[in-house]
């Protein structure tokens, strides 16, 4: 009996130890199988710019003299981000306006002192109730255009716009000489700056799925000029942002893919060359991992060059590896795969799927991808972790 008792607690022990979800596993614990040249994940975001068809026809009927980029929906398809520009604002730099999603124009949200940048990293938090941005002082602070209910008398024939209530001026705002982020209500209101480290430029920002953090990149103006003078694109060191303003860095090599979130916000991924580096986000204890591919990726585009013409002609090839087969521990310089290129972008659509797209690219007049390839890791917990008892 007391053998047989002995035999249930531990029974019972080893259940309560082993992780029932991939999110109560610690990066440091994780495991991962690597499949090459796979589908890109489904439902992954467009890189070509939405413009909201109502929001669209403002710009065309009642403010033709600027020039609409793109339209944020929020996630309860309520409202619209309008980000434009006008003939005033320098390169590269873009205003924020906030509309209805049926094309009511709403607000101003953007300051004129304030220079928002970075398209990519406007979003709206997951359940709609704050927006985040980057923006920087503005080089030439102009006057946004003017809100409806506020513009001149119209002619006769012309039919009135409804006057919504706006509030016409902005209240004071710390802006900065680097890029900061930024952040307010989904009325537009209460805008305040997240971070305030003059001489850091943040860019890349992605909510965490449940709303309570941003990751985001950041790095120093020197290593923003550096890598720009080699036409490369920038590369910043990740960390997490709470909403109320508290920074934790993640690591400190700079980080080239925008940073991602594990679907149930526990963990954090973005990657170094061929690496990829996993942060726990949310833990009193944080580990991290670092998933080293070079080798796989090396045996992968091995194959796919030897599968193309293209790839017969200006590469040499390795032989095929079977699958599960261990890849080889190295190339020679001289027969790196002419398909072999660093990750630039990761999706991370299922806990235990993580996406991987490699590919050239290079800033010129604009930026230039080519040669783009996805892969996928599929993550599960180590099994020492399974085994604990």
């Amino acid at each position: 009996m007391l053998l047989g008792a002995l035999a249930c607690r531990s029974d019972s022990q080893t259940q309560r130890l082993r992780p029932r979800q991939l999110r109560d596993v610690p990066a440091r614990a994780l495991a991962f199988t690597f499949q090459a040249d796979v589908d890109p994940p489904a439902g992954i975001a467009s890189e070509e710019p939405n413009k909201l068809a109502p929001v669209q026809q403002d710009f065309d009927t009642r403010r033709k003299e600027d020039a609409l980029l793109r339209t944020v929906i929020s996630p309860d398809g309520q409202r619209a981000l309008a980000l434009y520009s006008t003939a005033d604002d320098p390169p590269h730099t873009f205003r924020i306006d906030l509309y209805s999603a049926d094309g009511k124009f709403l607000r101003n949200l953007t300051p004129p002192n304030l220079a928002v940048v970075f398209q990519d990293s406007v979003g709206w938090s997951p359940d709609s109730s704050f927006i985040a941005f980057v923006g920087r002082r503005s080089l030439k602070a102009q006057p946004g255009p003017t809100p409806p209910g506020e513009e001149e008398p119209l002619a006769p024939a012309a039919s009135p716009l409804p006057a919504p209530s706006v509030m016409p001026a902005f209240a004071p705002l710390a802006v900065f000489d680097t890029e900061q982020v930024y952040l307010c209500n989904r009325d537009g209101y209460d805008l305040k700056p997240l971070t305030m480290r003059e001489g850091l430029i943040y860019f890349g920002l992605s909510w965490a799925p449940d709303g309570h953090a941003l990751a985001a990149l950041a790095c120093r103006e020197g290593e923003w000029d550096a890598r720009e003078k080699e036409f490369k694109t920038p590369a910043g060191r990740p960390r997490l942002i709470s909403i109320s303003g508290e920074e934790r860095l993640l690591d400190d090599q700079l980080a080239e893919a925008p940073p991602v979130w594990a679907p149930d916000s526990s963990k954090v991924a973005t990657s170094f060359g061929t690496d990829i580096g996993i942060y726990d986000a949310a833990s009193k204890a944080p580990s991290q991992a670092r998933i080293f591919l070079r080798e796989h990726l090396l045996t992968a585009s091995a194959a796919f060059d030897e599968k193309s013409s293209a790839g017969k002609k200006k590469a040499t090839a390795a032989p095929p590896v079977k699958p599960g087969a261990t890849p080889p521990i190295s190339l020679p310089i001289d027969t790196v795969p002419f398909s072999f290129n660093p990750i630039v972008r990761l999706e991370w659509p299922l806990p235990e799927k993580l996406y991987v797209e490699t590919a050239y690219i290079i800033l010129r007049s604009e930026l230039i991808k080519t040669f783009s390839r996805w892969h996928m890791l599929t993550l599960s917990p180590q099994a020492a972790v399974l085994g604990r008892g």
